[in-house]
């Protein structure tokens, strides 16, 4: 069978930015395409050996950091957003600033991030995009509404997005996992966890590892050719679509 040939095909030595890349899934993330032999630069928040610093949720922190990660790369090939905010609070009692925040840093990050490689994807016509949601996303989430309607937005523009730029060989997915061991979630309440764990049909919550190999898939070639806008959900069965 012969596949369609555009731009850059899957191959060691692609070059890869992934933000929220220092802990949790992004880091497990990372690690991944860095066994794969890919090129990776790693935006977070943290300050690290390696790290290039940003703020996703301040347009330029974010157009400076992409900057410098396009000087150590050459071409930004494939793009993982996983940077991310996780609080809770009953909707009654939440602060605005608590919900601007969540909004700025799990959405508007996104878009931000997603702006700065577009064009040079669509030129160079072979691209990948892959954006971290959450199963939240389609189910909601008790004390979780600013989070939950965060990553519903990203889903919303992952799909609206990949419209826009799968002619151009630019393909954009998500990733919605489900409750992960993650730095994330150690801030949730000990009683939510329990009760989120009691309700999953596989009893457990995954581990970062188990989620990195969905942003291979759709980042590789020809694997996740043909994933366009879809929401992928290692979830341990919380949401069966």
């Amino acid at each position: 069978m012969n596949l369609p040939n555009v731009g850059q095909s899957d191959g060691p030595g692609r070059g890869v930015v992934i933000t929220g890349g220092a802990s949790g899934i992004g880091r497990a993330i990372a690690d991944a395409f860095k066994d794969n032999g890919d090129r990776v630069v790693v935006l977070d928040r943290a300050d690290g050996e390696g790290i290039v610093q940003v703020d996703v949720s301040d347009e330029a922190s974010v157009q400076k950091a992409f900057a410098q990660a396009r000087k150590r790369l050459g071409r930004i090939d494939i793009l993982v957003n996983s940077a991310g905010l996780l609080t809770e609070s009953p909707l009654e009692e939440m602060s605005l600033s608590m919900w601007n925040e969540t909004i700025a840093v799990d959405l508007t990050g996104v878009f931000l991030c997603c702006r700065e490689v577009v064009g040079e994807m669509r030129q160079q016509q072979w691209g990948r995009i892959v954006n971290i949601a959450s199963q939240l996303a389609i189910k909601g989430g008790t004390g979780l509404s600013h989070y939950s309607a965060a990553k519903a937005g990203v889903v919303g523009l992952t799909k609206a997005l990949a419209l826009e730029t799968a002619a151009d060989n630019v393909l954009v997915n998500s990733i919605a996992p489900g409750p992960i061991e993650t730095p994330l979630v150690e801030g949730i309440s000990a009683d939510w966890k329990a009760a989120k764990r009691s309700g999953l049909p596989l009893g457990r919550f995954g581990v970062p590892a188990e989620v990195a190999p969905t942003a291979l898939l759709l980042a590789s070639d020809p694997g996740g050719n043909l994933y366009v806008g879809q929401t992928l959900g290692p979830n341990s069965g919380d949401v069966m679509p």
